[in-house]
């Protein structure tokens, strides 16, 4: 690589690491949580768990009525309205219930129903309680809503440039030295330059993932608006004009139909009439896969609030399914215990570079600094020092 290339390339790497680093690292700190979300709530006492059933209904469990699961949601807050019901694909057990004042409601109330036994277990923490809810909306969109999304998402591109950059440079460095190796007989900055570069082509194909379906996952409020002005706006075409529905057929009797209709599949969600997966006139009942990768891919079925009856079913756009399969290999929950140890030493590697690297630049800045100050130096004592000369 020629000279002037190589130092494009150091600049490229240079300002688009120093630019993303510090939001990186803390995206590292707070995804770092979250790939243990369940242990966490679970020692924090936020992470809801069904009861124990007694041991003649435990051999063969059996499946609650979902209206009498609705209604007993319901009946703690009587004035609110259901927006969505679901399910963990780990935790079949339990429904989630969340009412509000109206289907767009921020501000709702989670409820968690036994499925079995139609009876409310208790009303979860907001997003696993106030710790596992701050790490969360920090990782999300740092308390910013889409713009903070938004921004993240640049800083991901940043960072899959500077991983791009680093390769570059990273290659024609390797060839004067065996691969992996660290110069423990040379100076401190040269023992973190070689251990930023072997930690740096060790995390590089995980840290490509990680940002690239970040930076993805960044873009799901303008992908999902986008799908429903397009595929959802053309699936309601017929019901223009009408005035919404003021009584709802039976949940369960939707729910039966949307899973006779998609054999082999489980209900992921339910959107209530009004919510943005849904419509006014509809039940949005998305189902899923029942595998762990799977169980990430929703297909909807659009059902008649007042008759129950199906209107569409179709397959999510490439863009939905390319969002919905970024997100278990951003946070790689999908592959059990030893994948989210991989994922946090992983997590834990890509810190030690950001912070390596940042260090390096703080010492090659001094470093600079100083060869500046003594070039200025020697500068101005040079005519004293020709004049000493020539006096002698």
């Amino acid at each position: 690589m020629s000279p002037t290339k190589l130092r494009r390339w150091s600049w490229i790497h240079k300002w688009s690491s120093l630019v993303c680093t510090v939001f990186m690292l803390l995206l590292c700190l707070t995804g770092l949580p979250l790939i243990y979300h369940h242990e966490i709530g679970h020692l924090l006492g936020t992470d809801v768990e069904a009861p124990a059933l007694p041991a003649a209904m435990a051999a063969n469990p059996p499946r609650g009525n979902i209206d009498a699961v609705l209604a007993s949601a319901q009946a703690l807050y009587p004035a609110k309205i259901p927006m969505y019901m679901s399910q963990e694909a780990d935790e079949p057990a339990i429904w989630n219930v969340t009412l509000g004042d109206h289907p767009n409601d921020e501000h709702y109330k989670p409820i968690a129903v036994d499925a079995r036994t139609t009876q409310v277990i208790t009303e979860p923490a907001f997003e696993g309680g106030v710790f596992m809810s701050t790490m969360f909306r920090l990782h999300v969109d740092l308390f910013a809503g889409l713009y903070g999304k938004l921004f993240l998402g640049f800083m991901g591109l940043l960072l899959i440039v500077a991983v791009v950059s680093g390769v570059v440079l990273y290659a024609p460095f390797m060839r004067k030295l065996d691969f992996g190796s660290v110069r423990q007989e040379r100076s401190k900055v040269i023992k973190w330059l070689d251990l930023h570069n072997l930690l740096g082509i060790v995390t590089l194909v995980w840290v490509f993932v990680v940002g690239a379906t970040g930076m993805v996952n960044t873009w799901a409020d303008l992908l999902l608006k986008y799908w429903q002005a397009t595929e959802v706006a053309e699936m309601l075409k017929p019901y223009e004009g009408q005035p919404p529905v003021k009584q709802t057929a039976s949940i369960h009797d939707a729910i039966l139909r949307a899973e006779a209709a998609e054999p082999g599949m489980k209900v992921g969600f339910v959107a209530f009439p009004g919510t943005p997966f849904s419509s006014s006139h509809h039940y949005g009942i998305f189902m899923r896969g029942d595998e762990a990768f799977s169980s990430r891919l929703y297909k909807p079925v659009l059902i008649d609030a007042a008759t129950g009856e199906i209107t569409d079913r179709r397959e999510l756009p490439w863009y939905l399914t390319a969002l919905l399969l970024s997100q278990p290999l951003h946070f790689g929950d999908y592959g059990g215990q030893p994948m989210k140890l991989l994922w946090a030493l992983l997590d834990i590697g890509t810190m030690i570079v950001l912070g390596s690297g940042l260090y390096l630049w703080f010492k090659r800045g001094r470093a600079a600094k100083k060869t500046v100050k003594e070039a200025r130096a020697a500068a101005h004592d040079a005519p004293a020092l020709a004049r000493s000369t020539e006096a002698s």
